[in-house]
């Protein structure tokens, strides 16, 4: 694992903000070292390290040792947003079950006096919290789905099931299935409205309520809940596109949204939804929307 230098580790430490959750420069220097482990090959670590999401790998690594003001604070932050996702993943009765599940992973368990591991150790700060969560989510899913299949009954020999599968042809596209995903996305974004893409940057990347997007475009929240909808089938649409014209077949792409929802790398709506300028979008902040609801 890359070692960080003590003064780089102390300065990005102060960056973050990790002394509010009262978390040793030494912790955080660990939880840097994870993250650089995955700097690509031939890049400039510091430049890796100073780009990553600082204040949200503070506040995982904080969580991670079990620090109260750090798990106060997320379980107040991000427990309502981890139930919207997980009601976006599941759309039935147990969404929330899903989404509790996973504060037991989170936080660790003890098992016969070992080391408490935390899920929060593999956050690496590529990503928002917010977005590595739901993607966790989303990979929890797919292995219940995944455990469930298995106990189904197998079909007769002379139903369809039992036909063999054509071989899927070998993914032709070297480069790995997230930066592919990106691409497309970043670019089937550029491609929306201005007030989808404003919806669209204040559900998933602000975290905001259906309530609060509409005040904000004086829309009701059927509305805005129908338009959202119809943006992610668009979204959706435009993705698979491109994959296609990558030369990726279904069950290609099937893998690679699988194995982008596992690991998003570097993705990020929030850069995607800025200006070509690198400023952030005035309209995107949540501030604009305060007052009498």
């Amino acid at each position: 694992m890359p070692t960080i230098e003590t003064t780089l580790a102390a300065r990005l430490h102060a960056r973050a903000g990790a002394e509010r959750w009262a978390l040793p420069v030494e912790s955080f220097a660990r939880a840097l070292e994870r993250s650089a482990a995955k700097c690509p090959a031939g890049a400039d670590q510091g430049r890796y390290l100073e780009g990553l999401h600082l204040e949200d790998l503070a506040l995982a690594a904080a969580c991670e040792q079990g620090l109260d003001a750090a798990w106060e604070h997320f379980v107040r932050e991000y427990r309502p947003a981890l139930y919207r996702a997980a009601q976006a993943i599941v759309r039935s009765d147990g969404a929330r079950e899903l989404a509790d599940s996973l504060y037991a992973e989170l936080f660790g368990v003890r098992d016969r006096g070992e080391t408490r591991l935390s899920l929060f150790r593999y956050f690496h700060g590529r990503s928002t919290l917010a977005t590595w969560l739901r993607s966790v989510l989303a990979q929890r899913h797919v292995d219940r789905v995944r455990a469930s299949r298995r106990f189904d009954p197998l079909p007769e020999e002379d139903e369809p099931g039992t036909l063999a599968a054509p071989a899927s042809p070998r993914d032709p596209v070297e480069r790995p299935c997230a930066e592919l995903v990106r691409a497309a996305l970043a670019t089937a974004i550029a491609g929306l409205a201005p007030r989808d893409r404003l919806r669209v940057g204040w559900y998933y990347a602000q975290q905001m309520t259906l309530a609060e997007i509409g005040r904000g475009l004086k829309e009701h929240e059927a509305t805005v809940s129908r338009h959202l909808n119809r943006t992610r089938k668009a979204l959706r649409a435009g993705i698979e596109q491109a994959l296609a014209a990558a030369g990726l077949s279904t069950a290609a792409m099937d893998e690679c949204f699988a194995s982008t929802m596992a690991d998003p790398g570097m993705m990020d709506l929030d850069d995607m939804l800025r200006p070509d300028d690198g400023r952030k979008n005035p309209a995107l902040n949540r501030s604009s929307l305060e007052g009498p609801s």
